[in-house]
């Protein structure tokens, strides 16, 4: 069974997008990431981790539509075993899509897309609920 445990949203403002789930939720500021690819604000209530992504405005990135777009990018799922989830993945007609590079500070993934075309992870570790 796999677990949801990670939400990813695409921000065109990482600090003002992270105060807003601090102060109206009052989430926990768990890990902050900058990569090449995007930088990342991640959030936790304890349970599920919320992650803030703001990517490049121009070079490679997981960017979805524009720079300045906001919304859902992908969420995550904790599995036992990937090898396992990636053949059901195929069998029940969701694709590969790529492997995270090992960027300090992010977490590396393995996304899938489904049938639909959303973009979804599944990796052994859980995402960071709390500070480290």
């Amino acid at each position: 069974m796999g677990l949801l445990r990670h939400l990813a949203m695409q921000v065109p403002d990482l600090e003002k997008a992270a105060q807003f789930y601090e102060t109206v939720f009052e989430m926990e500021r768990v890990a902050e990431a900058e990569a090449p690819i995007g930088n990342a604000v991640s959030l936790s209530d304890g349970v599920m981790n919320l992650t803030l992504l703001k990517f490049p405005d121009e070079g490679e990135s997981g960017r979805i539509n524009g720079a300045d777009w906001a919304g859902l990018h992908h969420f995550g799922f904790v599995v036992e075993n990937e090898d396992e989830t990636a053949r059901k993945v195929d069998e029940a007609g969701g694709k590969y899509f790529m492997k995270l590079p090992a960027y300090t500070g992010v977490d590396v993934e393995t996304k899938f897309k489904d049938p639909n075309g959303v973009v979804f992870d599944v990796a052994t570790h859980s995402w960071p609920l709390e500070k480290k």
